[in-house]
């Protein structure tokens, strides 16, 4: 159903919500929020040590003062509690409030507290009568991910329109399955997952709709893994005593994990069956150069390689690192680079040498699988960190008129039990030992009274020709938010520049377009920039061996894993790293998730103790694993519930269920609705 058949969604609101990938309002009910306003019950001041959101119960204890500043008008008024302990009111541009706001108004203040000027202030609260108050205490409103010029007040009033026109009482998942693992009716379940009346709601409508994604999406990995098993190796691919040569003039020596790896490759390259394999290893743990033989084998044999990577800068970057390679040993392959920014011309000429075979292997980014792309004898696709992709890519290149071998790396450090499981449709090479040359990274955790000597201990490695890394958790100033305040990429930025007005200061996030992203990335990369200020953005995509130092502020809100993942940032040249987990969490459980990351720089040790240590009070923090583009689910956070579907699609499959005939037709509906909707995410 289109969008403007909303009430209130104009054209130009379309637009804005068409920047979000919604396009219809089915799209718009899965836009799920992405945290909650919870009104918690009032505080007194005394409880109110740092910035958040809170509400008091107090009575207006001073005159109203009106400030000036240009355009702004900012009204102040100091309220107590019934400890006689104060705080100041902030309020912008609301005049109307200074014949209101008498001495001795008493009302339940909520906002968010600030720490301003050496003191801690609360700006433009809203005002409640107790009983008022009282009736809100639990609720939780939801807090979308926006755009510029759209509200989270316009948008979750179209949402609300969205849920009276579309027939949610459609049941598609079957009784017995929603009987035997205790599943909210799929209605209620989207009703409370954007107007949850409380947790407990939420956490019911949460639970089924992660299963459903689970389900459909192990379902798809399971028909691919069916169709993969019959499809047989044409490719006469064999090992070259040039490789082996290779290998002796490199300046180290493989670990023994790369060896397994590299072996594991040509023993699938070399077979009669068909590769379909995922090389899982640790951050650093030397996954390109293993690709990069697999690669030349290839080539040598006869056939094309390709290798798709994340961003277009990375693989600029490995296109240089395989050219350097095949010169250094007098190699005569072709190589070609093939991403966005390619101008058409060069697109154009580089399509006929794919097309004709001219070229042997080509480094690009998910332009190498584009519709215009033809290849002459594909016989091996190598993909990195792209697990979208590597879900759906056989189908992507046997719809294209080729069936290569396909090698899937990542370096997100996924337990083995749960690797089976995501990872369902592809053989498992696990990559757990570090190069003896790699130096391991020093790590710290801090509160935010450390804050100081960090900036002098960043501003020494820079001195020095290093750089610098900050990861905050935001984007923007959040209108709302429900525990504390937060670290933004924006204003972050700004602060830095004014601590370090001599060096230039870069800035990256998710809401920058893709050409503006790789300007900054390029720029870091060749050591124009000295701090980049960025999101979790940065997590993959970059190699900056000059790089040393990274910070991660509010570290308590992100998962170990994906701490693990962006401190695989540092630490990949001959210099000392450091990671800096900045955090002012008081809680006893977060700091000793937190000091994993202190003790260890295991990838797969932190990832198995991340399963082990997620707290309830996680459900409410950002997302993890959001690289494999589930809605709410996140493999870390439910990886109980991801196994118990696993087990409840082995009994779906092997007909322990009692399912209709009907009931199966409509879910392998939904299960080729769910891997088209995949491969639309590819723009393919």
């Amino acid at each position: 159903m289109e969008l403007k058949a909303i009430k209130g969604v104009g054209e130009k609101t379309q637009q804005l919500l068409e920047k979000l990938d919604i396009h219809s309002v089915e799209d718009l009910l899965s836009y799920y929020p992405r945290s909650y306003d919870i009104y918690e019950p009032p505080v007194l001041v005394r409880d109110i040590t740092r910035p958040g959101t809170y509400a008091i119960f107090a009575e207006v204890a001073s005159d109203v003062s009106v400030v000036n500043k240009g355009r702004l008008k900012l009204i102040r008024v100091l309220v107590k509690d019934y400890e006689g302990k104060g705080l100041e009111l902030v309020f912008y541009n609301m005049l109307y409030l200074k014949s209101q706001l008498k001495r001795g108004y008493r009302m339940v203040f909520r906002g968010r507290v600030v720490h301003k000027m050496g003191k801690l202030s609360m700006e433009q609260p809203a005002m409640y009568h107790y009983g008022e108050y009282e009736e809100k205490i639990s609720s939780m409103q939801p807090i979308y991910r926006l755009t510029a010029g759209l509200s989270n007040n316009l948008l979750t009033k179209s949402v609300r329109f969205a849920m009276e026109l579309v027939d949610l009482c459609h049941e598609y998942m079957p009784f017995s399955i929603r009987n035997r693992y205790q599943l909210m009716d799929y209605s209620l379940a989207m009703e409370c997952i954007h107007f949850p009346k409380n947790k407990e709601d939420y956490i019911a409508a949460r639970y089924r709709l992660v299963f459903d994604e689970f389900f459909f999406f192990i379902l798809a990995l399971r028909q691919m893994k069916q169709e993969n098993s019959v499809a047989t190796n044409d490719f006469h691919i064999r090992h070259h005593e040039e490789v082996d040569l290779l290998l002796k003039h490199l300046p180290y020596e493989l670990t023994g994990a790369q060896k397994k790896a590299y072996e594991a490759l040509m023993a699938d390259l070399t077979s009669k069956k068909m590769m379909n394999r995922l090389i899982q290893g640790d951050v650093g743990s030397g996954k390109t150069i293993v690709a990069f033989l697999a690669l030349i084998e290839t080539a040598l044999s006869g056939y094309q390689g390709a290798m798709m990577v994340p961003t277009e800068v990375l693989a600029k970057q490995q296109y240089k690192n395989l050219v350097e390679l095949l010169e250094a040993n007098h190699l005569p392959i072709s190589v070609g680079l093939l991403i966005g920014s390619t101008t058409t011309k060069e697109k154009k000429v580089i399509y006929e040498q794919l097309k004709k075979g001219e070229i042997s292997l080509v480094i690009g980014t998910s332009a190498l699988i584009q519709e215009k792309v033809e290849y002459e004898n594909l016989a091996l696709v190598i993909t990195d960190e792209q697990h979208r992709f590597g879900v759906n890519q056989r189908k992507l290149l046997s719809d294209k008129g080729t069936l290569p071998n396909i090698c899937v790396m990542s370096a997100t450090p996924i337990p083995r039990t749960l690797a089976v499981i995501f990872y369902g449709d592809l053989d498992l090479t696990v990559m757990d030992e570090l190069p003896k040359t790699r130096l391991p990274i020093k790590n710290c955790v801090v509160d935010s009274s450390f804050r100081p000597n960090a900036y002098r201990f960043m501003r020494k490695q820079v001195e020095e020709g290093r750089q610098v890394y900050i990861i905050c958790p935001m984007v923007e100033e959040s209108d709302v938010e429900s525990s504390q305040e937060l670290e933004n990429v924006e204003e972050y930025s700004k602060k830095m520049q004014e601590v370090f007005p001599e060096y230039t200061i870069g800035m990256l996030h998710g809401k920058m377009k893709a050409k503006e992203k790789n300007a900054v990335m390029e720029a870091f990369a060749l050591g124009k920039i000295s701090i980049l200020v960025s999101t979790t953005v940065i997590e993959v995509g970059v190699d900056v061996p000059n790089a040393t130092v990274m910070m991660i502020e509010n570290a308590e809100r992100f998962g170990l894993a994906q701490l693990h993942q962006l401190r695989g940032r540092v630490g990949r040249g001959a210099h000392q790293s450091y990671c800096i987990f900045m955090s002012d969490s008081k809680d006893e459980h977060t700091k000793s998730r937190l000091e994993v990351m202190n003790s260890s720089n295991d990838g797969f040790y932190i990832a198995s103790e991340d399963l082990k240590t997620r707290g309830p009070g996680d459900l409410f923090g950002l997302r993890q694993s959001g690289d494999f583009d589930f809605g709410l689910g996140d493999i870390y956070q439910d990886a109980t519930e991801l196994a118990l579907v696993s087990q409840c699609v082995e009994a779906y499959e092997a007909e322990e269920l009692s399912v209709t005939e009907a009931e199966r037709q409509v879910i392998g509906q939904k299960v080729d609705l769910y891997t088209r909707k995949c491969l639309n995410k590819l723009n393919i």
